[in-house]
């Protein structure tokens, strides 16, 4: 098919090589020059769009930059996503475009705000809402992998718009994936109820280490592992290993931006901020066990990994900063050690240092079984301490401290 990709950034451009290498024929346009083997590169949207049989929006719906979760939020005043970008592309797109053709929106927005915002700027062409279920530093494996594919149309038709666009996917999928197909506002839903289960799993996952951590005799891996298993009624492994906290450009932010709705509809409660307030504790309560340790060995801080996960050079939303702010909050400024965001900080002497990066653990779904294994970005000097919250690094030549497990400590 004739595809069009407006967005080609960190997330469009992979999404739409991965269109390409299925046989597409891809065009590509955005604001900042994108090279593509796969994927032509356009000028401007009207060449972008011309003649496609779908154009897909991937363009940002940015939070206020304070919002990222680097650092605390929960005592902000809670706003929503800002759509001006979606607005300024989807009425130039609509211009262009004709009956024929498919719209698709894949940007994530709050529930409601497809009919309130966007429905009445197509007027040309047909539309649908298509969140994906992407990340960084994955993004190309979990375009043609992904749990399940939500479709939402103005009155939730599986017919029509909604076929035509299963049609295609089933063209480029891997695996063999539910699609989901609902109104906008179902859709607009699931998004972004599916990220902020996964911010809440998290949160009661890292709770449970922080009882570890106060009560003793407890190695939460025992704990959380009992639980994965218990997928009758509660549960499934993934986001069941305690460890660093929920970051990066979508979760953290969707939280923040649901606080906002919880407060528009006037609900008369907002759990969002709970699990917003709850990252930020479980973050300082590891930030002060880095510095209790720091004040008895006098040693600096170092953060293993800046970018809010392995393999990739975003610290959008960093849980890794968010404890680092408190560990500066305490008179402890971290040194952080990422090769990818330009971190190539190498410790000396003896440090105290938090492994927050691990690859086993952040990509465990796409590694071959038995493929556990993680390389650190420096060596560390001996006789440091080392505070690892994944509870896999040993290393006879330093105090290893696995954090969330108090047996026999």
């Amino acid at each position: 098919m004739k595809i069009g990709f407006i967005g080609t950034g960190k997330l469009g451009m992979p999404c739409a090589e991965a269109i390409a290498s299925k046989g597409h024929d891809v065009r590509g346009y955005d604001v900042a020059n994108q090279d593509s083997k796969t994927v032509l590169a356009c000028s401007d949207i009207y060449t972008c769009v011309k003649d496609r049989d779908i154009v897909f929006i991937a363009v940002p719906t940015p939070h206020d930059p304070a919002y990222d979760g680097r650092e605390p939020t929960a005592h902000l005043e809670p706003k929503d996503f800002n759509y001006d970008i979606v607005k300024d592309v989807m009425q130039e797109a609509n211009k262009h475009m004709n009956p024929n053709q498919l719209l698709v929106l894949i940007s994530t927005v709050l529930p409601g705000t497809t009919r309130r915002e966007f429905a009445h700027l197509v007027t040309n062409t047909r539309f649908v809402y298509n969140p994906y279920l992407i990340a960084m530093g994955s993004v190309a494996w979990d375009m043609v992998n992904p749990e399940m594919v939500m479709i939402g149309t103005e009155d939730g038709s599986t017919t029509g718009d909604a076929k035509q666009l299963v049609d295609f996917y089933k063209t480029i999928m891997e695996n063999e994936p539910r699609y989901e197909i609902g109104t906008w506002d179902e859709c607009e839903c699931i998004k972004v109820f599916y990220n902020t289960f996964i911010s809440a799993k998290i949160g009661l996952v890292n709770m449970i280490q922080d009882v570890a951590e106060i009560q003793g005799n407890i190695d939460v891996d025992v704990v959380t592992n009992a639980l994965a298993k218990s997928t009758k009624r509660i549960m499934g492994p993934q986001y069941m290993t305690a460890g660093m906290g929920d970051g990066g450009g979508c979760h953290p932010r969707d939280n923040i931006a649901l606080r906002y709705m919880a407060q528009e509809l006037d609900l008369g409660y907002d759990l969002f901020d709970s699990i917003m307030n709850a990252r930020e504790m479980q973050a300082q309560n590891l930030a002060i066990t880095l510095v209790d340790i720091a004040n008895e060995k006098n040693m600096p801080i170092y953060i293993h990994g800046k970018a809010y996960k392995p393999g990739v050079p975003y610290t959008d939303g960093s849980y890794s900063l968010l404890v680092g702010h408190y560990c500066a909050e305490y008179d402890f400024e971290p040194t952080y050690i990422d090769p990818l965001t330009g971190d190539d900080n190498r410790p000396e002497e003896p440090c105290v240092m938090l492994l927050a990066h691990s690859a086993s653990t952040t990509y465990k779904y796409m590694q071959e079984e038995g493929d556990d294994t993680d390389k650190l970005y420096c060596d560390i000097p001996n006789n440091s301490v080392v505070v690892d919250p994944w509870r896999k690094y040993t290393n006879d030549n330093c105090e290893v401290r696995h954090y969330g497990n108090t047996r026999n400590v």
